[in-house]
């Protein structure tokens, strides 16, 4: 369609010339110094926005350092409780099995003691026993061989000498 007609028919010349038209009426305007200085603005802006992030992302470096620090010191001493919880648990079982040989040992001894007091007083009980039957069996066999005054002064003599030997 170029060339066939007039050349204000033509659509490309009217969008051309609004272009110029609109182009004119911003550098008369200064449109584009307000449009440079709004940028500008923005560019601050932007940058000032970057700044902060940059701070923000400094101080978030730092905290996270300090909380992985944190994290490794109670890691460390929580590593360090449970060691000196394993040492104290040790030294505790030690103790128990010293304080059940010690139980041990005392009540063996005080079972050897009454073994040894009953023992005793078993060895009493039939010493006194055999004193007994021994006075009476004497008696009995001196009573058949020896009536009258001096077989009774003979056996009271045996008795007393019996029991004075045998305790």
């Amino acid at each position: 369609m170029a060339g066939t007609g007039p050349f204000y028919t033509d659509p490309t010349f009217w969008v051309a010339g609004s272009f110029v038209v609109f182009v004119g009426g911003v550098m008369y305007a200064k449109a584009h110094k307000k449009i440079a200085g709004m940028l500008d603005e923005r560019t601050s802006a932007i940058r000032a926005q970057l700044d902060e992030a940059q701070e923000l992302r400094e101080e978030a470096e730092k905290l996270l350092n300090e909380y992985q620090r944190k994290q490794r010191d109670a890691e460390k001493e929580a590593a360090d409780m449970v060691a000196q919880a394993k040492e104290d648990a040790k030294i505790m079982a030690k103790e128990a099995k010293a304080d059940i040989k010690a139980m041990s040992e005392r009540r063996a001894r005080t079972a050897e003691e009454k073994i040894a007091q009953a023992e005793a007083n078993a060895i009493k009980e039939v010493r006194a026993v055999a004193v007994n039957v021994a006075i009476e069996a004497a008696s009995a066999v001196f009573a058949d061989k020896l009536k009258g005054k001096e077989g009774g002064a003979l056996i009271d003599k045996a008795i007393t000498d019996v029991e004075a030997k045998l305790h």
